[in-house]
């Protein structure tokens, strides 16, 4: 009976997979190339979820190939998917050929109304081939935001911000609108850390501590010809001396620009004290003409603000300089280098 029943299994088997659903273009559609149809999809997405984990779990273990991998990894998971739709198609039994025309005229209705996802689409394509925005650069888009580039999607660039917060940006936004990219090709920045000090401070013991603990921070790069710390002398403000810290922190201290400055900060304030240099504090002179029929400094000795100092007598002879130090001026060494492009600018804090 078992054996008998076979068969018979195989004959209804057979009849639902020549059943007859419906027809496109003259060509019949079956139960049986539905089925196929629907494994070789189920196969399709299967393949490209585990190729695209594989290869993302690569990238996350080799940084040195992270834009490669990320590259191969998405042409891998599209790649499957197309293949396997067109398998699919065929076997159905449609001939491709002759959905051509029918396949145009759908392409229109839907470019017409899914144009802004598919310029998205090809806007990240473009994104992946052309490398000037990667996976892993710190970037700053138009607006202020600035954070780690993640992952470039079908529709949108996900950008993550030190406080691990994910912002979608538009793929056709990276294109049209300018974009600030801190470590292009894998390169680092020359920042800017502004400070001041007292008035009448030792410049060249200014310059000195400050490029000692530059030097002796972790995440100040080895000096080259091309890249050297420096200290420049930028202004005479109210309470005293404005200085800069120009320095060459490394590709990771590039990426936390907020915690990047507050370290240097930090270890300025430190070697300053260490120093025995004086922080300037903001400071108002007064200045007192009249009061209770007093002026100048009869007005002062009134309000008990000023005594009346001894009278001294002039020392004979011309007054007698005060020897100065010559201090290295790291502004106009600077000016002395061929120009490489780099921005002189003060940078922004942060």
């Amino acid at each position: 009976m078992m054996i008998a029943a076979v068969p018979e299994i195989a004959d209804v088997t057979g009849e639902l997979e020549r059943t007859r659903l419906f027809e496109i273009g003259g060509v019949e559609i079956t139960i049986g190339g539905l089925v196929a149809a629907g494994i070789i999809m189920v196969v399709s997405f299967a393949l490209s979820a585990g190729v695209t984990h594989g290869l993302r779990r690569m990238r996350r273990n080799a940084s040195s190939r992270a834009g490669a991998l990320y590259l191969l990894e998405k042409l891998a998971g599209y790649g499957i998917l197309i293949v396997g739709v067109v398998m699919a198609l065929s076997a159905t039994g449609l001939n491709l050929s002759s959905l051509a025309v029918f396949a145009g005229a759908i392409g229109i209705g839907v470019g017409l109304g899914l144009q802004g996802v598919v310029k998205e689409f090809v806007s990240g394509i473009f994104l992946i081939f052309d490398r000037m925005v990667s996976i892993g650069d710190y970037i700053e888009i138009n607006g202020g935001a600035r954070g780690q580039v993640v992952e470039i999607g079908a529709r949108a660039t996900r950008i993550r911000t030190n406080d691990n917060v994910n912002i979608l940006v538009p793929n056709s936004s990276l294109i049209d609108e300018p974009v600030t990219n801190w470590t292009l090709k894998g390169d680092t920045r020359r920042i800017h850390i502004p400070f001041s000090v007292a008035y009448g401070a030792d410049r060249g013991a200014v310059r000195e501590a400050i490029l000692d603990a530059a030097k002796a921070s972790p995440f100040t790069l080895p000096e080259t010809a091309e890249r050297k710390s420096q200290v420049w002398l930028v202004g005479f403000g109210e309470s005293g001396l404005d200085f800069e810290l120009l320095v060459w922190p490394t590709k990771e201290a590039v990426k936390r620009p907020a915690a990047m400055h507050a370290a240097y900060t930090w270890a300025i304030a430190e070697a300053l004290d260490n120093a025995g240099i004086e922080i300037p504090f903001p400071q108002t002179d007064l200045r007192v003409r009249s009061i209770l029929g007093h002026e100048g400094d009869d007005a002062l000795e009134a309000l008990g603000l000023k005594s009346r100092p001894a009278a001294r007598t002039p020392k004979s002879g011309p007054a007698q300089p005060r020897p100065q130090t010559p201090v290295a001026n790291d502004a106009a060494d600077d000016l002395m280098k061929p120009s490489d492009g780099v921005e002189d600018a003060p940078e922004p804090n942060g």
